[in-house]
C-alpha cells in the first residue's frame, strides 16, 4: 500500500518542498527592507491551495486565492481609457467590486506614474494595493515618494520578471510588497526519497 501511493506523495512532498525553498531565498534577499515577499496566481493545475500553503510555510505572504477573493483591475482593463476618464471609471469599477461580500481587497495595476497619480487621486477606501507593473527602480521611488507626500496609506507592490538578484534593489525602492511569480511557476522540485 506504502509503494502504491510513495510517488505520488514524494512528488507532491518535492514539488511543495521546492516552492518553499523558493519562496525563503526570496525572503532571505529582501531581509531588512520592510518589504514582503507574494505570491501569484501562477499556481500548478489542482495545486494552488497546495503551492498557497508551500509559500506561507517559505515566509511569503499570500495574495489572493482566486478570481473570487479580491478585485484586480489590471492595465488591460485599463487599455483604451482615456487619462480624463481614468478616475471616473475606476471609482465606478471600484464600488462595484466592493460591494462583493468577502472582498478583501482591491488592487488596480498601473504602468505609468501618471495613472498612479489618478489612483492616488480617488476618494479613500477605494483601492487598498497598487501595483507597479515592469517598473524600473527609480520609477518605484518615484512611486513611493508620491503615494508618501500624498498621505495615503495605500499599499505599493512590485511586480514584473524580478529575479533573486534584483529583489533587493527592488525592496529598496520602498514599496510594501513583491509579486514573484517564480515562487511557483519556477520552483526546482527537491529530490527527497522514501526508503525503508
Amino acid at each position: 500500500s506504502m509503494l502504491a501511493a510513495e510517488r505520488t506523495l514524494l512528488n507532491l512532498l518535492g514539488r511543495l518542498s521546492g516552492v518553499a525553498s523558493t519562496t525563503r531565498r526570496f525572503v532571505t534577499a529582501i531581509d531588512g527592507t520592510g518589504a514582503v515577499i507574494t505570491d501569484t496566481r501562477k499556481t500548478m493545475p489542482g495545486l494552488r491551495l497546495w503551492d498557497k500553503y508551500a509559500v506561507l510555510v517559505g515566509g511569503g505572504t499570500l495574495h489572493r486565492l482566486g478570481l473570487h477573493d479580491a478585485a484586480l483591475f489590471k492595465d488591460n482593463h485599463l487599455a483604451g481609457i482615456e487619462p480624463e476618464a481614468l478616475g471616473p471609471r475606476l471609482t465606478e469599477a471600484c464600488r462595484i467590486a466592493r460591494e462583493r461580500p468577502g472582498l478583501k481587497f482591491v488592487e488596480v495595476e498601473v504602468d505609468t506614474l501618471e495613472q498612479l497619480d489618478v489612483v492616488l487621486g480617488l476618494e479613500s477606501g477605494l483601492v487598498d494595493i497598487v501595483l507597479l507593473d515592469n517598473m524600473d527602480s527609480a520609477t518605484m521611488r518615484e512611486a513611493v515618494t508620491r503615494r508618501d507626500l500624498s498621505g495615503r496609506s495605500i499599499a505599493l507592490e512590485a511586480s514584473g520578471g524580478i529575479e533573486l538578484d534584483s529583489a533587493f534593489e527592488v525592496a529598496s525602492s520602498g514599496v510594501d510588497r513583491i509579486a514573484i511569480g517564480a515562487l511557483t511557476r519556477l520552483a526546482t522540485i527537491m529530490d527527497i526519497g522514501l526508503d525503508l
